[in-house]
């Protein structure tokens, strides 16, 4: 197993979408943000218990109080957008705002948009 692998390993139904070994996206924002979060944590912006913690706990309030289908992507951003936030490293305007930025890309266009 590689650093990589071992560093963002997560347990059980807090895995995120696998075949064959490999994580699986189903649109690019999936595969954006699971990137954000490998990348952060990387660069030492937060250990990746840190980060569990957070996933445990928006699963944990989706269970507690929604209806809504089970989408592991929705459960995995709402918990990087939590704990950036609550370190104290973006706050949600900005969040806001950059999401913003990136749902205007046209589809297969990864890169920012320019004025």
């Amino acid at each position: 197993m590689s650093r990589q692998e071992t560093s963002v390993a997560l347990p059980g139904q807090l895995q995120p979408p696998m075949m064959n070994g490999e994580v699986v996206f189903e649109a690019p924002w999936q595969g954006r943000v699971f990137g954000m979060a490998v990348a952060l944590h990387e660069a030492g912006c937060f250990e990746w218990e840190e980060f569990q913690a957070s996933l445990i706990a928006a699963v944990g309030a989706w269970d507690a109080a929604s209806s809504e289908p089970y989408a592991y992507y929705v459960h995995f951003e709402r918990a990087l957008q939590e704990l950036l936030q609550a370190k104290g490293m973006v706050g949600d305007g900005e969040l806001n705002r950059r999401s913003g930025e990136f749902s205007e890309r046209s589809h297969g266009h990864d890169h920012p948009v320019r004025s």
